[in-house]
Parts: structure tokens; sequence; C-alpha cells
């Protein structure tokens, strides 16, 4: 997996949305945002990885798609926990999930657009 940069980091963030859903769930008594915020946050990695056995190019820029959008909407959700005061936006931890879920949407982005210009060559 590390030879792979978006496997690898999509991943490693997963492990880490897994972790903050933990201490949603056990220190802030928060269930319906967590659950949403594992579900997409997890779902990014899935996406990226089933991309790599794409049944065709079409196939490949279909999974990578939905995992930036799985991206953005994990991005919405990290944000809305930190408006509604069950995270502190100031919190380095915090900090660095949100600056990871848009390197994450950026690099995930910047895949689909080169394999959608390469599917028209």
């Amino acid at each position: 997996m590390p030879g792979n940069a978006v496997l690898y980091k999509s991943f490693q963030f997963a492990v880490r949305i897994v972790k903050l859903s933990q201490h949603l769930v056990k220190n802030k008594k928060e269930f319906v945002l967590s659950k949403q915020l594992l579900r997409s946050g997890t779902s990014i990695g899935a996406n990226v990885n089933e991309a790599q056995s794409a049944q065709s190019h079409a196939d490949f820029i279909a999974k990578m798609a939905i995992a930036s959008k799985e991206a953005r909407e994990t991005h919405y959700w990290l944000l809305l926990l930190c408006e509604t005061d069950y995270l502190n936006s100031n919190d380095s931890h915090v900090l660095s999930l949100l600056e990871q879920s848009e390197e994450l949407i950026k690099l995930i982005v910047a895949i689909v657009k080169s394999a959608q210009q390469n599917q028209t060559k």
C-alpha cells in the first residue's frame, strides 16, 4: 500500500476516522453524526481500493468519483461536528483531520480529472 499514495492516505485517514468515531460515542455520547462520519470516512478508502481492480477505465473513474463524493461528505461532517461543539476546531488533531480530508479531496479529484482526460485520448 505505501507505493500507492491514495490507497495509503485513504486507509490512514479511515483509521483516524474510526478512532474519532469511537471517541465521539464513548466520551461525547454522540451517536448519529458519528455514525455518518464513520460511514463516509471509511467509504473513501473502500472505494479507492475497489477502483484498483476496476473492470474498465470507466469503472475506475466511477469508483474514484464516488470516493471524491465521500471525501467531501466526510469533510462536511467534520465541519458540522465542529460547529455543534462536539469537536473543537482549534484542536490540532481536529485541524489535522480537516487538512487531511481536504488533501484527499484534492488528490482524488486530480486522479479523476487525469483519468477522464486519458479516457478521451
